[in-house]
């Protein structure tokens, strides 16, 4: 018994006492997309606010985007340690990509949202010049954009390639992971509001069918925030309501086979965003956060520095995951 007990001990002290740099940058900002590309470390939020570590998180540099427009980067997407796009999410005009090639010491409109009715929810990118673009639904479906060209022009999905949306149905802007993508061509995205449902394409985002997903949705506020790959390769769906964010009730389910399932033992809350290295997965809501030490099959609770912590967007390249959240909080580990 005391050897089973050490054990116990032991791997408590494992999950508690994860060492991560965090930070708060500055007080009046809500941090919702975050990167890690080639030892760059990337966040950004509210206010046209972008920060960038070159050094794992001990320190932080402003390159934020100068305009006279405030909008809330709500995604970002990086393809190498000077390259990046990020994501305007706000109806009509404050729903733009603006893009940097020199580690955002300067930065250019890339495209701006020719739909007054149109909102931006998250962009994921194959590769340097293939992506696709989420935004809510314009003429009764989803907008869905792709461009072959890096972003510089775009062509929205016909709305016949998507199946008809349901009663109330939408979709959040919750942490850049929204839509994902993987390296087969394979992408999807996830909603919410009375009604949980994840659309997935097999060809670059050309077709679309969707599943029903059984994360709580009892309200319009409910739902499917966000989407995760293990690197197993099985799909993650995270959710719950941000007007309950600490309700208990089914906040994460994971697709293996053909079949839905939801691991024992998260915590109470919104989940917005997930991450893994090898079988090591962490989870992420504003109040709290979750480990899995099985690829995401089982969690627990993780004290980050010896705390309760939470956050709202999660990334990870290699052996380097970076959180961030309200309060202009960031936080940095290595694995």
């Amino acid at each position: 018994m005391k050897i089973f007990m050490l054990l116990i001990s032991l791997f408590c002290f494992s999950v508690s006492a994860m060492d991560w740099q965090i930070q708060s940058l500055t007080a009046n900002a809500s941090f919702r997309g975050s990167a890690v590309s080639e030892g760059v470390v990337w966040v950004t939020g509210s206010n046209n606010q972008v920060y960038i570590s070159k050094d794992t998180g001990k320190s932080w540099q402003d390159v934020s985007v100068k305009a006279e427009l405030l909008m809330d980067f709500r995604d970002i997407e990086v393809f190498d340690a000077n390259t990046a796009i990020v994501m305007g999410a706000g109806a009509g005009g404050l729903s733009k990509l603006y893009i940097t090639q020199n580690q955002g010491l300067s930065w250019e409109l890339l495209y701006d949202n020719p739909d007054e009715l149109g909102f931006f929810n998250s962009i994921a990118f194959w590769d340097r010049n293939n992506g696709l673009l989420l935004g809510d639904p314009v003429g009764g479906s989803y907008v869905i954009l792709r461009t072959t060209d890096g972003g510089k022009s775009w062509r929205r999905i016909a709305q016949r390639e998507l199946p008809e949306m349901l009663d109330k149905e939408l979709a959040f802007a919750a942490s850049g992971n929204t839509l994902i993508v993987d390296k087969r061509s394979r992408a999807w995205f996830t909603s919410g509001g009375f009604s949980s449902s994840v659309y997935s394409s097999a060809d670059s985002g050309e077709h679309w069918r969707r599943r029903p997903v059984a994360l709580y949705d009892d309200t319009q506020t409910a739902g499917g925030y966000g989407l995760a790959l293990n690197t197993l390769g099985d799909l993650f769906v995270l959710g719950g309501d941000y007007q309950q964010r600490d309700k208990h009730d089914a906040n994460m389910v994971y697709l293996k086979g053909y079949v839905w399932h939801k691991p024992p033992g998260t915590t109470p809350g919104l989940r917005t965003a997930m991450a893994c290295y090898q079988e090591t997965c962490i989870a992420t809501g504003k109040l709290s956060t979750d480990i899995s030490h099985d690829h995401g099959y089982s969690w627990q609770p993780l004290q980050i520095n010896g705390e309760s912590q939470g956050f709202f967007t999660l990334a990870i390249e290699g052996n380097t995951l970076v959180a961030a959240g309200h309060n202009g909080r960031v936080a940095v580990h290595q694995f």
